[in-house]
């Protein structure tokens, strides 16, 4: 019987990650200029997120990355208290089994520990699954975007106070 893992990044899943998360966004099609697809950051993840104030979970599976998310501040916000719930994909084996919950759970409470007030995401309006995960957790929709992400070709805005 297999078991899901959710853990901190490590160097080594840096190539397996950035396969999983460019195979959801084709998947998904998601637009592969103005999004995640296009981050300098998705091949260096382990790297991206060494740094204090950030970490990345990633979700693996006899072995196998099947996804991730992770927490960073927010590139020119208004407030040093606001994160950004970061690059929370995941390839369809890992879909339906509760996992999303826990990894998002797992990305708010280091975000409380960081003595972030308040955490920020993009996505788009057809990721109703992950909308409706968002919504579950408390994230409330925003009229524009806050900050610079560089994800222009994002739709949707979300925020949760923590």
């Amino acid at each position: 019987m297999s078991t899901i893992k959710i853990r901190s990044i490590q160097l080594k899943d840096n190539v397996m990650l950035a396969r999983a998360i460019r195979d959801v966004l084709i998947e998904m099609g998601v637009p592969k200029v103005g999004t995640a697809y296009e981050d300098e950051a998705l091949d260096v993840m382990f790297e991206t997120y060494d740094f204090t104030g950030k970490e990345y979970f990633v979700i693996e599976e006899n072995e196998k990355i099947l996804g991730g998310a992770g927490i960073a501040p927010l590139e020119e916000a208004d407030s040093s208290g606001v994160c950004e719930l970061q690059k929370m994909y995941f390839l369809p084996q890992a879909r339906g089994r509760g996992v999303g919950f826990d990894v998002m759970q797992k990305c708010l409470d280091f975000a409380k520990k960081q003595g972030y007030t308040h955490c920020y995401l993009e996505t788009m309006p057809y990721m109703e699954a992950a909308r409706k995960l968002y919504r579950k957790v408390g994230f409330e929709s925003l009229e524009k975007p806050m900050g610079n992400t560089g994800h222009y070709s994002c739709q949707e805005w979300m925020i949760k106070e923590l």
